[in-house]
């Protein structure tokens, strides 16, 4: 998810130690949280699987939710914005809660970004997010083809970023699809209907895991 604020820019690609933190605990917690759900340990799943499943998690939800927040700041600071990732510690809490009764909202935090920015820059920047995890989908798909575990791996990298980007391109709150809707009706139609589709099919062909 991006964020807008307004201040003038000093662009930077670099990251503070509140950054990192902030994305190691969105990440640490997206990938407990895609577990519970997945192997859903306190409804009586098996722990060796859970544990596993964390593991799987962690590469797969690292992959996907970096880079996802990597793309707004690099397209952030290539429209001359000062970017810094920032974590939602009520959000992370909430990914936890919602993951215990069986579905997940996922909204860890956001990069904020602040200095002159035209609608359509921002959206620009919303935009890069969601597009990143289709581009990585379509990376992971190949790894569904082998069998064991990359196979496994190849399933979750495909889910887990077609799920956010379907998720994030939801026109709401800080969520990427309000600023891209706010930019252009038709991408926001476009985009977030073929995150949809995309996210239906796969899981009515290959179902969660």
């Amino acid at each position: 998810m991006s964020y807008r604020s307004r201040r003038e820019p000093e662009p930077e690609l670099s990251f503070s130690d509140k950054e990192l933190l902030d994305l190691a605990l969105a990440w640490i917690t997206l990938s407990v949280a895609f577990a519970l759900l997945l192997e859903p340990i306190h409804r009586g799943g098996d722990l060796t699987r859970f544990v596993t499943m964390i593991g799987l998690s962690f590469v797969t939800v690292g992959v996907a939710f970096l880079l996802h927040e990597l793309a707004h700041k690099v397209v952030a600071i290539e429209y001359g914005q000062i970017a810094e990732f920032r974590a939602d510690y009520q959000m992370l809490f909430l990914a936890i809660m919602s993951a215990l009764i069986g579905f997940l909202f996922a909204a860890p935090g956001a990069v904020y970004h602040r200095g002159r920015i035209t609608k359509r820059q921002n959206g620009h920047v919303a935009l890069a997010g969601p597009v990143t995890n289709h581009l990585l989908a379509v990376a992971f798909f190949p790894l569904m083809l082998f069998p064991g575990l990359i196979g496994t791996v190849g399933h979750l990298g495909v889910l887990i970023n077609l799920f956010l980007a379907a998720f994030n391109m939801i026109p709401f709150g800080p969520l990427d699809g309000k600023s891209v809707l706010e930019w252009s009706k038709p991408v926001f139609a476009g985009v977030f209907t073929v995150s949809l589709v995309l996210l239906a099919g796969f899981y009515a062909i290959f179902g969660f895991f």
